[in-house]
């Protein structure tokens, strides 16, 4: 379905499931369908709110520069839209970034949040992904790339105003540095690490369920409402 959420905003929203609300927010230069394998077994036991960001997917494409705080305020719209209480947000990427941003808001309708492989600023990035980013801006001059190479720009002080149930996630061989997510673990009062052998930043998410018993086990206690 499409959500107006601003006079020239409308996000593409695919809805599932039934039980408890779950957001699912993908990355930069995708869209929901990202969760397809996963959400199958997810809208067993949740309502789930697959959305396409501005600039992605179905929903508006406006051609106009945003940044993390915007995508943000985007999923803070629309929850409000949508009358959600007690949400739980699975976010990958830029998605993850866009769940802790909330969760550093402290929205009282957020439940949990699951933010999978996200960053906290440009420095997080290797050497040979970086140097990859900077030569894909430079010939196309994407703004999605333009993005990445400047924000996200989180103070690692402000995750401690993170006061819920947090999972992050981190590919083994990710394309940020293993001591951010430590840094996040740390920082954020009730954050559960886990890092994923054998994948990639990406690799473990997309058009895969390996999360799913992960997930259960993470939003347990939702099971039984």
């Amino acid at each position: 379905m499409q959500v107006k959420i601003t006079e020239k905003i409308t996000l593409n929203v695919e809805v599932s499931g039934h039980g408890p609300a779950m957001l699912l927010l993908h990355g930069n230069g995708e869209d929901h369908h990202i969760f397809d394998t996963i959400a199958e077994k997810l809208q067993q036991h949740f309502t789930l709110y697959a959305v396409d960001s501005r600039e992605h997917g179905s929903s508006t494409k406006t051609g106009i520069t945003f940044n993390y705080e915007d995508l943000a305020e985007d999923i803070h719209l629309l929850i409000n839209q949508l009358g959600l209480k007690e949400v739980n947000i699975v976010g990958f990427s830029d998605g993850g970034i866009i769940a802790l941003l909330l969760g550093i808001r402290q929205e009282a309708y957020l439940n949990k949040i699951a933010s999978l492989s996200p960053n906290l600023s440009p420095k997080d990035w290797k050497k040979k992904p970086l140097q990859y980013l900077e030569q894909k801006y430079k010939e196309t001059k994407d703004p999605a790339f333009y993005l990445m190479l400047n924000e996200p720009n989180i103070d690692p002080e402000a995750l401690k105003k993170i006061q819920i149930p947090s999972l992050i996630t981190a590919g083994e061989n990710d394309l940020f540095y293993r001591s951010m997510y430590r840094t996040i673990e740390n920082q954020i009062p009730d954050a559960t690490l886990k890092i994923i052998k054998g994948h990639d930043h990406s690799s473990y998410i997309i058009d895969t369920d390996l999360l799913y018993n992960d997930f259960m086990q993470f939003f347990e206690d939702e099971k039984s409402k």
